[in-house]
């Protein structure tokens, strides 16, 4: 059934350090996105004008919109987990002058992008190299938070995404190292999530929590707080290879998200598992090389299980922009 052309904006990753924006044609056999555009988040005072920002540097006047924010996007009022922007679905949509607005979760528009991914836009790491995508699919991703979702069904039988906000669950440390760096981010926050740890501030505060053995011991009760490196920079150091320190820390972040990615596996029954988000591609061949593997299998009697689930690491430069896309256009053949 063709549909005629109608130009639409998809945003992902709203809230977190950057907004993506793009330009979409509604009237194409398969979305694709064009114009895309990646605007600081700090540069703007809210979603609204970085949207108006955007819209008129393209000029665009698009009338339909797919917006993925890092939160959950149930009721009308939307506030941003990483980012103190806040928003009504109304008053954004009367804003933009538009006549049909979606909101996504964040790694809800991933998970609508996977089908998608072709073989170039994703690294195989480990376990069966199926031709198609076999579901359950998990979708998870450090970048500023950590992203969690569920994609069920298959080509034949068509896909549902299941949004979720799985990385704000407890974290559950194994031995001594992250005992510590799970005392060490409570008392900073108050509660230890697996999104406090497995993030780009997470990979700073394994770092800091590392690099000092009176926190490792138990013994510091000061309450002081440690130099922070910028997790850039750790990971630049680890990579080069001559910063023990750095290496330490990024070997602690691979072996905890594969423990992670494991139990997020077993929870959705999962036959495939995605690793996105903005840091992982950036060293794969690192996380290849680190005890992730041996995390994720560390599950007693499921190890079998999860020998046969195949996990790939996405390498397209914006899911969250083509999921956005295909979730719009979802809703515009309905």
């Amino acid at each position: 059934m063709q549909h005629p052309p109608a130009h639409a904006w998809a945003d992902q990753d709203v809230g977190g350090t950057n907004a993506r924006f793009a330009l979409t044609d509604l009237g194409c056999e398969a979305p694709l996105v064009a114009h895309s555009q990646s605007l600081p988040t700090s540069q703007f005072a809210s979603l609204q004008h970085a949207a108006q920002h955007y819209l008129g540097a393209v000029g665009a006047v698009p009338r339909r919109a797919a917006i993925a924010v890092a939160s959950p996007v149930d009721a009308d009022e939307i506030r941003l987990t990483n980012r103190a922007w806040s928003f009504s679905r109304a008053e954004l949509q009367q804003a933009l002058a538009l006549d049909e607005l979606l909101l996504l979760n964040d790694f809800g528009a991933v998970a609508w992008a996977a089908p998608s991914l072709d073989p170039s836009s994703c690294i195989p790491l480990y376990g069966p190299t199926a031709a198609t995508l076999r579901g359950p699919v998990t979708l998870i991703g450090p970048g500023t938070g950590l992203g969690v979702a569920l994609l069920v069904g298959s080509f034949e039988r068509g896909w549902q995404v299941v949004e979720t906000e799985g990385g704000h669950v407890s974290f559950a440390p194994i031995g001594d190292e992250e005992q510590a760096i799970a005392r060490w981010v409570t008392a900073h926050f108050g509660r230890a999530s697996n999104e406090r740890v497995l993030c780009g501030k997470g990979l700073s505060h394994i770092d800091a929590v590392l690099r000092d053995p009176q926190i490792i011991r138990g013994t510091d009760v000061s309450g002081r707080e440690p130099p922070l490196r910028d997790p850039a920079d750790i990971v630049t150091a680890a990579l080069e290879g001559n910063d023990l320190s750095a290496r330490r820390a990024l070997a602690r972040f691979c072996a905890i998200l594969g423990s992670v990615a494991g139990d997020a596996a077993l929870i959705h029954g999962a036959r495939t598992v995605l690793i996105a988000g903005g840091i992982i591609p950036r060293f794969v061949p690192f996380l290849r090389s680190s005890a992730f593997r041996e995390r994720f299998l560390a599950k007693g009697r499921f190890a079998p299980y999860l020998e046969s689930v195949a996990i790939h690491v996405v390498t397209h430069p914006h899911p969250g922009l083509l999921g956005a896309a295909t979730a719009l256009r979802a809703a515009a053949l309905r």
